[in-house]
């Protein structure tokens, strides 16, 4: 039996090993993904609980073998862990795995205690009433009788999950030292004849437990609020795109309704291209787009604006890298630019214009530009970038495009609009480069989703 001094300097010393483990393990992307998953099936359950036993196994190794180090002995803390979280499977098998060390070493009772426990704390994470009493066990006694209280008012209930817990810990604890008593040898355990630091090895078990699951269900929590992030941007980026939609269609019919009644046959090419433009906007529900998918979208979009103008007042001038067309580029993302070309542009001069499509692939940056030569924008207008302004003044399509960049890349993508000398608009597009859909689906979501891993990627 220790001394009282070395006791309390291992069960601080078991503090921290405790929180540097669990803290390292939430480091896995493996391990939470088998840890927070809601439905486990037996393998995903012999898993998780290899993840945590094999670790502390570990430890059991180096109590034998650094006779002064008794702190990396977590297995009847990390045995009831596994059985609350992953069930009885998980937790009985963690604990087998983690007494094998010492039943090889003369402490056979260890086995049947573990396991048990492992069991034990399964089955009441499995008539748990809530996920929510498990991860909010506190190792705090004060607050968990606080919460008790709470949880219990104005209705009180008649089985307390986390009461039971707690006693569940103290139960297993009790039995550990009286299996150490009556059969020395047969299990490790701290004992010691003084009663204060007694309680202090007893506090210290259910302080392991409760630090670990602080632990993690804080980042459970960080995970659900980056879910919520996500599920946020998607509806935000839906939203925008709606914007769009009807902005550009209603546009559209209103060339179409010029043409009526002076030039019905122009009318009706212009409602067939229509409706192939339609028929592409309803079917294509990806938020990304190969280059060439929305060059092939202008074609269609120019060509009813070709007609609306004349051949010979409206010119397309296509300046296209063949390694620029296969990159992802957000869906829908030039027709707005050249549908303020066209207005802003092109409509208020008598004589017409062209309008230039150039990309370009710069430095792992796909440079994408839209310039007329029409009446140009004025000074104030000039130059705005994402992180400025939000196309204010270009009309919505342009306020929407800087507004979708924004959400979509942060500030690792550019939206430039510059006014040329004499006449004309110049709107370049600076994208990180993404060839691949899978890589953009699968970015981890930050405020700007795909914005930090693109700057990564350059």
């Amino acid at each position: 039996m220790l001394e009282p001094h070395l006791i309390l300097i291992h069960l601080l010393i078991k503090l921290g090993v405790a929180a540097a483990l669990s803290s390292a393990l939430v480091r896995s992307q493996e391990f939470k993904k088998v840890l927070f998953s809601e439905r486990r099936d037996t393998a995903h359950k012999i898993y998780l609980a290899l993840w945590m036993a094999i670790p502390i196994t570990l430890g059991v190794w180096i109590r034998f073998s650094a006779k002064s180090f008794l702190a990396g002995d977590l297995s009847l803390e990390t045995a009831l862990i596994l059985g609350v979280v992953g069930g009885r499977l998980s937790g009985s098998l963690g604990g087998a795995l983690m007494a094998l060390p010492a039943v090889l070493h003369g402490e056979w009772a260890a086995l049947p205690l573990y396991a048990f426990a492992g069991g034990v704390a399964g089955q009441l994470g499995h008539i748990a009433p809530e996920q929510n009493d498990i991860w909010s066990f506190s190792p705090f006694v004060d607050l968990s009788l606080y919460r008790m209280i709470r949880r219990n008012l104005p209705r009180p209930r008649v089985f307390d999950w986390q009461a039971a817990f707690f006693a569940t810990i103290f139960g297993l604890r009790f039995l550990q030292t009286e299996i150490w008593r009556f059969v020395p040898g047969s299990i490790f355990s701290l004992e010691s004849n003084n009663l204060w630091v007694e309680a202090a090895i007893y506090l210290t078990v259910i302080t392991v437990v409760g630090t670990e699951m602080k632990i993690f269900n804080s980042v459970r929590i960080q995970m659900k609020l980056e879910e919520q992030e996500r599920l946020l941007l998607q509806a935000r980026m839906a939203a925008l795109q709606n914007q769009i939609n009807p902005h550009f269609l209603f546009n559209t019919l209103n060339s179409i309704s010029s043409l009526v009644r002076f030039d019905p046959d122009t009318a009706r090419e212009m409602i067939l291209k229509l409706a192939t433009i339609l028929r592409r906007l309803l079917h294509n529900t990806e938020s990304f787009v190969p280059l060439r998918d929305e060059v092939e979208f202008i074609d269609n979009y120019l060509d009813i604006e070709v007609v609306r103008f004349g051949r010979d007042k409206l010119k397309v001038v296509k300046e296209l890298d063949p390694a620029s067309l296969e990159a992802m580029v957000p869906s829908m993302i030039l027709q707005p630019l050249v549908e303020n070309c066209i207005k802003h542009g092109l409509s208020p001069k008598v004589e017409g214009g062209s309008i230039t499509l150039r990309s370009r692939v710069i430095k792992s940056r796909l440079v994408i530009e839209v310039e007329d030569d029409g009446v140009g924008i004025g000074p104030a207008q000039q130059v705005q970038h994402l992180r400025d302004g939000s196309g204010e003044g270009a009309g919505i399509g342009m306020a929407n495009v800087a507004e979708r960049l924004k959400v979509l890349y942060g500030d690792a993508a550019k939206l430039i609009i510059d006014g040329r000398e004499g006449g004309g608009t110049l709107v370049r597009l600076r994208l990180p480069l993404l060839p691949h859909a899978e890589e953009l689906m699968t970015t981890p979501l930050s405020p700007a989703p795909f914005g930090k891993n693109l700057r990564k990627a350059e």
